[in-house]
């Protein structure tokens, strides 16, 4: 499942699970073009014409492309003025997120559960606890 029926299969899930207050699975399976980490070399495991194969033919934006590109409804000066404009929103998204500076550190332990167990209360002590003794190491927040 990649691209416009995945997001379709989401969509519906999300519906059910805010209208039924249920969890829902989805199963989707994929294929990872690219090395598992940067000490990876996926050749080892597979050849180049397959990775080349699923980037150039089954990759889902290359397929929406192709589709779009068939209808006429894109064309590659509409492609390379998107990537451009993408590419400067990216680096414009990247530069105020290094100007922000850090979060505070007891943020790591916020937003994941309504009330904090016990040993993730403890965990966030010891951490700022530690903070505390060695600020030397550490940097202080921006905000």
């Amino acid at each position: 499942g990649h691209g416009l029926d995945e997001h379709q299969a989401v969509a519906e899930a999300r519906a059910y699970a805010l209208a039924n207050n249920r969890p829902v699975l989805i199963e989707a399976m994929t294929y990872r073009i690219g090395h598992h980490s940067t000490s990876d070399d996926s050749t080892r495991y597979r050849s180049v014409n397959e990775i080349q194969d699923w980037a150039t033919h089954d990759e889902p934006g290359f397929r929406f492309r192709t589709w779009l590109e068939g209808k006429g409804w894109w064309n590659e000066a509409e492609e390379t003025a998107a990537r451009q404009e993408e590419r400067m929103a990216v680096l414009k998204a990247m530069e105020t997120a290094e100007n922000k500076g850090p979060p505070p550190l007891d943020s790591l332990f916020e937003d994941v559960y309504e009330e904090m167990p016990p040993n993730l209360a403890r965990q966030k002590r010891e951490l700022l606890e530690h903070v505390q003794r060695h600020p030397e190491f550490y940097e202080k927040p921006h905000h």
